[in-house]
C-alpha cells in the first residue's frame, strides 16, 4: 500500500517538473537547490570485557525547492547514509549475544549488510495562504513526541497530509493525518503499524520477548496542536496523538513567566488504550496499560545580558501504567529528556535533571561555541518487574556536554561534539544485559554538518 500511494505521490508531482524543465530566466529565481554533507563518528565503551562499537558513516541531503507563486511550492529532497565500515556491526557481543545499540542506528538497522541507504524522504506540495498553510506528501513533523529525532544521520520522515492555522505570533493550531513513517535508520517508508517495532522491542508484562513487531495493526495516525497564550505571562502548549487502534497520547504544557528572567513550566501526558492496543492477542499487543500519567514540572532561570540560562526539572510516571510510544517516532522532548537514553517503557519513575546552557566566543568575537551541559538521575523500578521496566534499565546517573560550532569565516560548517556517560546504581543482579549499551559506558558523538 505505501508503495502504490508514493507512486500515486509521483503521478501528482510529476507536472512540476515538465514545468521545471522549461523554466525562463524569471522561474529560475524560484528554484532553490539545498542540501547537507554530513560525516558522523560514533563510539560506545562498555563495561568491561563487554563489547565496544564504533561506527562512520558519511552522507547527507540534497533538497530541490520550486516556488510557482508567492502560495504554492513543491519540494523534494533525497537522503543518504554510508556505511565506511569501520567495524563489522553484525558481529555482537559475546557475553549476551547483542547487537550495538547505537551505532547501528546511523544505518539501516533492520539490514546491517545493507552498506548505502538512499530515501527519497520529501516529496510534497506546500500551499500557503496568510494565515492558513497546508502540506501534501512527505515531510518532516517537529512536536514533543513526534518529530525527526536528528542524532543519527537521516531524520525519521512522514507521509500525509498537515494543515496549518496562525492565527498570530502566540496564537496557533494545527492537525494532520499520516499514514506512513520512515523511521531514522531505516531504509524505507513503512505503514503506521509496520513502523512500530522497527527499533528494539524490549520485553512484554511476562518476561517474555515483546512480539508486537509486525503484528500491530494501525492504519493511521492524527497530531493537533494548539498554543496560545492567556495573559502575557501564561501561555498553554497542547498536543494530542490519536494512534489507530492503539492508544491517544494527550500532552499539556503550560509556561507562566514568574519574572523577566524566570520561567515555570509544567507537563502532564496522560495516555489510554484505544481499540485493543494493536492486537487481540495479549501476547502481541504493543499497548498493554489501560492508561498512563506522566507528571512533571521544571524552573528555568536565564541571564539578562548573555545567553545563559539554568534550569532544574523533575518528571514523575506514576506506577499505574507504562509510559509507551513508538521510538520510532521521535525523541520524547518530556523536562527530564538527556541525549542517548528515554523514560519510555517504564512505570513508577523518578526522574531528576539539571541544564546548564551558555554561549561564548571562539578563537574571535563572531565564532563562538555553544555548550549544553547537563546531569541527571533516574530511579528506575526494579529490572525484575518487566511489568514496570519494559527494557530492563537500572537506576543511573546520566551526564551530557553537548557541544556546537559555528565559525564566521566558515559558517557553513556546524561541527557537534557530544559526551556522555552513564552510571549504574541501586542493587541489581550482575548480568551482563543489564549493562551492554545502557549504564557504565561512555558514548562519544562526533558529526561535521556542512549546510548549503
Amino acid at each position: 500500500m505505501i508503495k502504490k500511494f508514493s507512486f500515486l505521490l509521483l503521478i501528482t508531482f510529476c507536472s512540476p517538473s515538465l514545468i521545471i524543465a522549461q523554466e525562463n530566466s524569471e522561474n529560475k529565481k524560484r528554484s532553490v537547490l539545498s542540501g547537507q554533507i554530513r560525516s558522523y563518528y560514533m563510539n560506545t565503551v562498555n563495561k568491561g570485557t563487554l563489547k565496544d562499537f564504533k561506527a562512520l558513516a558519511v552522507g547527507g541531503k540534497l533538497k530541490y525547492q520550486y516556488l510557482f507563486n508567492d502560495h504554492l511550492e513543491f519540494g523534494v529532497a533525497v537522503y543518504n547514509a554510508t556505511n565506511l565500515g569501520i567495524q563489522d556491526l553484525t558481529n555482537p557481543d559475546m557475553a549476551t549475544g547483542k547487537l550495538s545499540r547505537y551505532e547501528e542506528g546511523l544505518f539501516d538497522r533492520l539490514n546491517l549488510d545493507n552498506k548505502a541507504i538512499f530515501l527519497l524522504g520529501e516529496l510534497y506540495l506546500d500551499y500557503t495562504l496568510k494565515k492558513h498553510s497546508f502540506s501534501l506528501g512527505r515531510m518532516k513533523i517537529k512536536s514533543p513526541l513526534v518529530n525527526p529525532e536528528d542524532g543519527r544521520m537521516i531524520p525519521s520522515l512522514f507521509q500525509g497530509f498537515m494543515y496549518k492555522f496562525d492565527q498570530d505570533k502566540k496564537t496557533h493550531f494545527q492537525t494532520g493525518i499520516f499514514n506512513a513513517v520512515a523511521p531514522r535508520s531505516t531504509g524505507e517508508f513503512y505503514s503506521i503499524g509496520e513502523s512500530i517495532g522497527t527499533y528494539g522491542t524490549g520485553r512484554d508484562f511476562e518476561g517474555n520477548e515483546a512480539l508486537y513487531a509486525n503484528n500491530t495493526n494501525s492504519d493511521f495516525l492524527i497530531i493537533s496542536n494548539a498554543s496560545f497564550n492567556l495573559t502575557n505571562n501564561l501561555s498553554f502548549e497542547t498536543w494530542n496523538y490519536y494512534t489507530d487502534n492503539v492508544s491517544n497520547s494527550l500532552y499539556i504544557k503550560p509556561k507562566l513567566t514568574i519574572a523577566p528572567q524566570v520561567d515555570l513550566e509544567m507537563e502532564w501526558l496522560h495516555q489510554n488504550k484505544i481499540g485493543n492496543g494493536g492486537n487481540a492477542i495479549d501476547s502481541l499487543s504493543y499497548f498493554r496499560s489501560n492508561s498512563s500519567d506522566v507528571l512533571g514540572v521544571k524552573l528555568k532561570y536565564k541571564w539578562a545580558k548573555s545567553k545563559s540560562s539554568i534550569s532544574v526539572a523533575y518528571d514523575r510516571i506514576l506506577p499505574h501504567g507504562q509510559f509507551v510510544f513508538p521510538r520510532e517516532w521521535g525523541r520524547e522532548f518530556l523536562f527530564s529528556f538527556q541525549k542517548r537514553e528515554r523514560s519510555e517503557g517504564t512505570a513508577d519513575n523518578h526522574a531528576l535533571v539539571m541544564y546548564y546552557e551558555n554561549t561564548f566566543p571562539l578563537l574571535n568575537p563572531k565564532s563562538k561555541i555553544q555548550t549544553i551541559f547537563s546531569v541527571g538521575h533516574q530511579w528506575k523500578p526494579s529490572v525484575l518487574d518487566p511489568k514496570l521496566n519494559k527494557y530492563a534499565v537500572p537506576d543511573y546517573t546520566h551526564i551530557n556536554l553537548d557541544m556546537f560550532f559555528f565559525f564566521d569565516k566558515i559558517k557553513n560548517l556546524q561541527p557537534e561534539l557530544l559526551l556522555v556517560a552513564k552510571f549504574a546504581n541501586g542493587d541489581f543482579p550482575e548480568n551482563p544485559n543489564f549493562y551492554l549499551n545502557k549504564t557504565d559506558l561512555f558514548h562519544v558523538d562526533l558529526i561535521l554538518n556542512y549546510n548549503f
